[in-house]
């Protein structure tokens, strides 16, 4: 099956500097939906002293709903960079609009070495990323099945992992629902999860990568039952609900995209 040609503008294929337009343009964008998150939502944020004042960070939060994307940017004024799925730049007008707003496309469940590429240049250059570890919207009160891409990327660069819980979201806005409820939505950012591995510019042992994968999974489940009791909609104990499933091969991560393929 063919992939879909991609409207990225020129320049911004791989996670490019962004113009001073783009984040005047980000600026502006991203305080009115702050605004509407406070008016509409009553958005609560706990644990923002856990943010690194400067420097390089991976956000990860849980995924529940397309307000995510939108709700993420309230947790700081810094202009954060985002992976996103390649099917928001199908079209010129979202793929330029996307682009302004610091994404840059992923193809999910392949290989994409070119996002990852990307990825690593954008946290080497200091700047703040976001990445769904779950890779799209997932249902239910237990983090799914979900990739070592943040992982990779934190183990690969030595930048540390923020998870983040994120609570209301589904019931503002449940998959497949194209109405958003004023539902109280919360955000709790976690501690910074630090890689426990050298950054010699060698290859990360995958063992490395899983355990940094598992204690996400770990801090990101914990972090979202404690924003969906402070939402007002606590999930169930977990004696009533699936065990987390076990970790993904993550597509991005068969092999270590610093390696050029011969």
């Amino acid at each position: 099956m063919s992939r879909e040609p991609l409207h990225v503008p020129a320049g911004h294929e791989k996670g490019e500097v962004m113009s001073r337009s783009q984040n005047l343009l980000y600026s502006v964008v991203r305080g009115a939906i702050h605004l509407y998150l406070l008016a509409w939502h009553r958005l609560e944020i706990i644990g923002l002293e856990n943010l690194p004042e400067s420097g390089s960070y991976i956000v990860s939060p849980i995924h529940r709903s397309n307000l995510d994307s939108l709700v993420i940017s309230a947790i700081t004024r810094r202009r954060m960079r985002y992976m996103g799925k390649e099917s928001l730049w199908t079209t010129r007008i979202t793929g330029w609009f996307f682009s302004a707003m610091g994404g840059f496309p992923v193809q999910r469940g392949s290989a994409d070495r070119e996002a990852l590429k990307a990825a690593l240049t954008v946290v080497s250059r200091g700047e703040p990323l976001v990445m769904f570890p779950e890779g799209t919207r997932q249902s239910g009160p237990v983090l799914t099945e979900f990739f070592d891409g943040p992982a990779y990327v934190s183990c690969r660069s030595g930048v540390p992992i923020i998870p983040v819980g994120l609570g209301g979201t589904e019931a503002a806005m449940t998959k497949g629902s194209k109405m958003i409820r004023p539902v109280r939505i919360t955000i709790v950012v976690g501690e910074p999860l630090h890689p426990d591995v050298p950054t010699d510019g060698g290859r990360v042992p995958r063992r490395a990568i899983r355990e940094q994968s598992s204690r996400l999974g770990a801090a990101i489940q914990g972090l979202f039952d404690e924003a969906q009791l402070r939402a007002g909609r606590p999930n169930p104990p977990r004696w009533a609900t699936e065990s987390v499933a076990p970790l993904g091969e993550d597509p991005t991560d068969v092999a270590d995209p610093s390696e050029d393929a011969s």
